[in-house]
């Protein structure tokens, strides 16, 4: 049976944000159980790399098939689709970076916070780096949008930070600073992908590749000497065979290729509309799953967050249907969407 593009769109829509919304809530309800936040970012590394380092291996080998003698593309160790330079740095950042900052995040703060710091901030973070890499600039409305992202995570962080300095043993602060840095990687990804017109899939495996080649052998030597903690060898196998499938497979892998699939038919303007609902329903989920207490604070981020993300969309989305609104009609911005 084969389904209508709207369908599948629409189905890669669900897919996507029930995946972005799950990986905070367990992220968070594993946080404090067998395993540390490290060996997590092992798991996750492992279970992406047993499906991307063959399609890695596939692509490489179509790609030198196809090319005349002494003109293949570049590629690293025969796995990578991309340069050992490009493997590196978005591997860094987008792989290593994001995933150890973020796993280590959840070990200290909740994961409402979460919800406004990591999805919640990219737009704000995104065009920072934007800025300061590509020289973008920022309008005047987009900035509008931009500053409501800013005053919610005020909202959010600033309360952790006085917190800490008025309830003696506070750690969510750092939750929410690792938090902020996990995004500001994912955001130097993000423009990274941009700047070298880099196809979602060889990037997705390019970062798994950088990841299981220097990130799994250096932290299993370490934690063979003992140099760093790990809980693996007392874990029970049923969390760690889940952390590989949920983490590596469907938070690197299934969510990677439905989020290309969900830009393909709705266009970047409606794809980032339909994600800004990440913040809202992750921190629900964790009031429902986890018990965790809604504050004022929190709900107030969580709205100004959201409206930040959607005004400064729209505002886009109607600027570009002014432009071309032939682009807009059929849902696909060709331009945006191999980024």
């Amino acid at each position: 049976m084969r389904f209508s593009p709207k369908t599948v769109g629409v189905l890669a829509a669900l897919v996507t944000v029930a995946i972005w919304t799950s990986f905070i809530v367990i992220a968070r309800a594993t946080a404090h159980r067998s395993l540390t936040p490290l060996d997590i970012s092992l798991l996750r590394f492992i279970g992406a790399a047993l499906v991307l380092l063959p399609w890695g291996a596939w692509l490489v080998w179509r790609r030198a098939r196809d090319s005349r003698p002494g003109d293949a593309p570049p590629s690293w160790l025969g796995l990578s689709p991309l340069g050992f330079r490009l493997t590196a740095l978005i591997g860094l950042v987008g792989g290593v970076g994001y995933a150890c900052l973020a796993y280590s995040g959840f070990y200290f703060a909740p994961a409402a916070h979460a919800s406004v710091l990591l999805p919640g901030t990219l737009p704000l973070s995104t065009t920072l780096m934007a800025v300061l890499i590509l020289k973008d600039r920022v309008t005047p409305v987009r900035a509008i949008g931009l500053g409501l992202i800013f005053l919610g995570d005020v909202m959010v962080g600033g309360a952790s930070l006085l917190q800490a300095w008025t309830q003696a043993g506070s750690q969510v602060w750092k939750g929410d600073l690792l938090f902020l840095c996990a995004s500001t990687c994912w955001a130097v990804y993000s423009v990274l992908v941009r700047k070298h017109a880099l196809q979602a899939v060889s990037a997705t495996i390019a970062i798994s590749v950088f990841a299981f080649v220097t990130y799994v052998p250096v932290y299993s030597l370490l934690a063979y000497s003992g140099a760093i903690a790990t809980r693996l060898a007392s874990a029970p196998w049923s969390e760690i065979v889940f952390q590989m499938v949920f983490q590596g497979v469907g938070s690197v892998v299934i969510s990677g290729i439905t989020f290309t699939k969900m830009v393909q038919s709705f266009g970047p303007v409606r794809s980032t509309m339909i994600t800004a609902v990440v913040p809202g329903l992750s921190a629900l989920g964790a009031v429902l799953f986890l018990g965790e207490p809604l504050y004022w604070n929190l709900l107030a981020g969580l709205a100004l967050v959201t409206l930040g993300i959607v005004f400064g969309v729209r505002v886009q989305a109607q600027r570009v249907t002014a432009v071309a609104p032939d682009l807009i009609a059929d849902g696909v911005d060709n331009t945006r969407a191999k980024a």
